[in-house]
């Protein structure tokens, strides 16, 4: 699932039910590594939609330095100035690591990716998203396991097709035996 599949499907008008994740442990991860103390984590500095600019804990003014557009987001990058940061008496737990000056980043997801979003925190979306285990997750599984299909041996969509229509027919057969076949009480019942 990504904010490009996102994108296209609200393109195409498709209701679709997922999972976009969550990145805010990996970016935790990269500040542990780089030695920068939870104090000075993005979440402590102040935005300012007027000036369009951002305020470090320590009252240094990060501005606007640039942007990076990507599909379904655009990534605004502040940056403080370098010879604020390196005479900081914070410098050691906010960016210890970095001679340029103290970088925070928000991000701007586009209408269909926050539409998206907030559809799957309702309870409903929750639900409809639960019901994937049961229907997708084990016969993807027991595909991969028992038939060893883990991508497709032939080339051109006709060909992929009809090699997915006889691994989906192979897989209702032996559900169909495991269910019907294996089951004395089912035998006798009809």
């Amino acid at each position: 699932m990504s904010r490009e599949t996102i994108l296209d499907m609200a393109d195409r008008r498709v209701d679709l039910i997922g999972s976009l994740g969550d990145s805010s442990g990996k970016a935790e991860g990269q500040f542990q590594r780089r030695g920068v103390d939870p104090a000075f984590r993005p979440q402590a500095f102040t935005y300012h939609p007027e000036s369009d600019t951002y305020t470090c804990p320590a009252g240094k003014v990060l501005v606007h330095h640039g942007k990076e557009k990507r599909p379904g987001v655009i990534q605004h990058q502040y940056r403080a100035v370098a010879a604020e940061c390196a005479a900081c008496l914070f410098k050691a737990k906010c960016c210890p690591q970095n001679a340029e000056g103290r970088m925070v980043v928000r991000a701007e997801e586009a209408p269909a990716v926050v539409a998206f979003r907030a559809k799957m925190e309702t309870v409903e979306g929750k639900e409809i998203y639960r019901q994937r285990g049961a229907v997708a997750e084990f016969p993807n599984a027991w595909i991969k396991a028992k038939i060893g299909l883990r991508q497709f041996h032939v080339r051109g969509l006709l060909k992929v097709t009809l090699e997915a229509l006889w691994v989906c027919l192979t897989y209702n057969i032996q559900q169909w035996i495991r269910l019907r076949w294996r089951n004395p009480a089912a035998l006798q019942t009809a």
